[in-house]
């Protein structure tokens, strides 16, 4: 059984994820208790109510409710800064590690359903012809799912309107924030608000030895020829 998180475990952990100093953090939450609203960096601060021995806290980043929860007044009247001392725990410990290790950098082999923040080089094989769908939000949308590829597999990539026209067939790209997930039995990448997509200069390594003698060809016929030889090698892996 998972242990329950305190309050105050909590506040830690918002206090990294957010990246608000902690000792601000505090002082914003006690402004709040004694004058109903206080500010922290991005994060808006109020005070919705107390009782003889609690008061409930409403966090907001902009329109955003981020959390909203009762603290004791004993919390808020301790010496020091509760908030920091609990900088250590297991949760907090968890998910500074997660912050540090930045995006996944896997190759398309690796890449699992329900996978997020995934950054990756890959060549683009095939770009469909978009297709005019009616999205949930009750407007007219654009999508395509283009088939990219590196040295250990191929991938959907699904893209939406002003990103098909970003990338073209032949382009490395470079995918950042991207999350993995399956569709219609395939798995695929799709890149939300906060992942981008763009295309570089063709990172993928080559070696003018390593060209088969006497075969004239451009760079970008060889690389793909070497990268399908290496899927038919790996092809359970691919399916």
């Amino acid at each position: 059984m998972r242990n329950k998180v305190s309050p105050g475990e909590y506040l830690a952990f918002l206090s990294i994820k957010y990246e608000v100093d902690p000792d601000e953090f505090f002082n914003a939450l006690n402004s709040a208790w004694e004058g109903r609203e206080a500010t922290c960096k991005e994060l808006v601060i109020q005070c919705r109510g107390k009782t003889q021995d609690k008061a409930v806290f409403l966090i907001l980043e902009g329109s955003k409710v981020v959390a909203q929860f009762p603290l004791s007044n004993g919390f808020l009247l301790e010496h020091g800064n509760p908030i920091r001392d609990l900088m250590k725990t297991d949760m907090v410990r968890r998910h500074q590690a997660r912050k540090d290790r930045g995006p996944h950098s896997l190759p398309i082999r690796d890449l699992r359903t329900g996978m997020s923040h995934i950054s990756l080089k890959a060549k683009v094989l095939e770009i469909p012809t978009p297709k005019l769908v009616f999205t949930r939000f009750g407007n007219y949308a654009s999508v395509v799912n283009a088939l990219i590829a590196d040295e250990t597999g191929t991938i959907k990539l699904c893209l939406w309107n002003e990103q098909i026209d970003s990338i073209s067939n032949g382009d490395t790209i470079q995918i950042e924030n991207a999350r993995a997930s399956t569709f219609k039995g395939e798995r695929q990448l799709s890149i939300g608000k906060r992942g981008t997509l763009n295309s570089v200069v063709d990172l993928l390594p080559t070696e003018e030895s390593a060209k088969p003698t006497g075969c004239v060809q451009s760079e970008d016929m060889y690389m793909e020829g070497k990268l399908r030889e290496s899927w038919s090698r790996k092809e359970e892996i691919v399916q």
